[in-house]
C-alpha cells in the first residue's frame, strides 16, 4: 500500500472511531465495524432501540468540492444496500428489525479545532 493510500486509510479509521464513540454517546449500541462483503463495506452497524442502523462515515477536509454527505452517491448506496442484505442473511436474529441507513458526515471545519458532525438519519432507503 502506498504512503498516501495508507494515510487515507488511517484517517478513515480515525473518523470511524470518532463516529462510533459519538453515536454511542447518542444512545446507539455498536454491533460491528467494517463489515465487508464482495459487494462493498459498511462502516458501522449499530442498534438504536428497535432499529438496525447501517452507518456510512464520510469526511471532507476542503469545502470547495461539496459536503461530505454528497459523496454517498447512488452507486455507494447500492453497495451498502447489498452488503446490508448479506449481513441480514448471516445474522438472522436481526431479520425482523426495521433497518435504517444513516450517513455521519464530518464537514470541513469553519475554524481551527471545530468538529462539525452532520448526522443524517434515514439518508436513503432500500426502495
Amino acid at each position: 500500500m502506498t504512503g498516501a493510500l495508507q494515510q487515507l486509510r488511517e484517517q478513515g479509521n480515525r473518523f470511524e472511531d470518532i463516529a462510533a464513540d459519538w453515536l454511542q454517546q447518542q444512545g446507539l449500541r455498536l454491533l460491528q465495524r467494517n463489515y465487508r462483503t464482495r459487494c462493498g463495506e459498511i462502516d458501522l452497524i449499530m442498534l438504536e432501540q428497535r432499529f438496525l442502523v447501517f452507518v456510512e462515515v464520510r469526511s471532507r477536509a476542503n469545502p470547495c468540492y461539496g459536503g461530505a454527505a454528497a459523496t454517498v452517491d447512488w452507486r455507494k448506496q447500492r453497495r451498502i444496500l447489498r452488503s446490508a442484505e448479506a449481513y441480514l442473511k448471516q445474522n438472522t436474529k436481526f431479520k425482523d428489525l426495521p433497518c435504517r441507513f444513516d450517513v455521519l458526515a464530518f464537514e470541513p471545519p469553519q475554524s481551527p479545532g471545530e468538529q462539525r458532525i452532520n448526522w443524517i438519519k434515514d439518508a436513503f432507503t432500500d426502495a
